[in-house]
């Protein structure tokens, strides 16, 4: 015998959100040789306490400059990035947004923000709602399991910008820990292919786009 359930208010909203993510994402299919995605792998308690807290930050997304020099140089950062990525995200609004969201997880998480946009340029070529063949989601192609393992086991949630890009920053990082400082093996390591040189050539290859001097 079939039942009915109502939801309240605030999970009628959640529900219509995640449905608008779903209908709005579009399967993204990678460049050959760089379809793969992050493996799962035991994780010792502490490190994943450790990243859960990472993910968890409660702060609030407002950069803190500690000279008027250092606010400087993020806005010149963002002034020459904003033109670069006009094609690919016009709306001026969500591109501030989203420049903003970038530096301020990258620098978190002790990571180069021209890297990170590399990042994101061969994981889904800038799309928010990029679905992999493999089920990979958002930005920066986060796998599914991590929302369980450090999350709140809440996939849809990877679509939201700036808890796709923390997640993929807090894993990157992760894994260059992992790999003692070597930015080849962990670029590896985030796409399911360590020791081959094609996905870590292609990000080094984007990165070359999105740096500012």
């Amino acid at each position: 015998m079939g039942g009915s359930c109502s939801l309240t208010p605030a999970g009628q909203q959640r529900r219509q959100a995640v449905l608008a993510a779903l209908a709005g994402a579009s399967v993204w299919v990678a460049p050959a040789g760089l379809q793969a995605g992050q493996i799962e792998e035991p994780l010792a308690d502490s490190v994943r306490h450790a990243l859960r807290a990472a993910i968890e930050f409660a702060a609030p997304l407002q950069p803190e400059f500690a000279s008027s020099e250092d606010l400087l140089a993020y806005l010149r950062w963002k002034a020459a990035l904003s033109p670069r990525l006009a094609r690919r995200k016009p709306d001026l609004h969500e591109r501030i947004e989203f420049l903003q969201t970038v530096w301020y997880e990258s620098r978190r998480a002790g990571l180069d923000e021209s890297l990170v946009l590399g990042v994101i340029q061969v994981e889904s070529g800038f799309r928010k709602f990029a679905i992999s063949s493999v089920g990979a989601r958002g930005y920066m192609q986060i796998m599914p399991f991590w929302a369980r393992l450090i999350g709140d086991g809440d996939p849809a949630k990877l679509f939201h910008l700036q808890t796709n890009i923390r997640f993929g920053c807090v894993i990157l990082r992760h894994y260059l820990d992992m790999e003692r400082g070597d930015l080849f093996l962990a670029l590896g390591r985030y796409n399911g292919s360590r020791g081959r040189a094609i996905y870590p050539d292609a990000v080094f290859a984007a990165q070359r786009q999105w740096r500012v001097d």
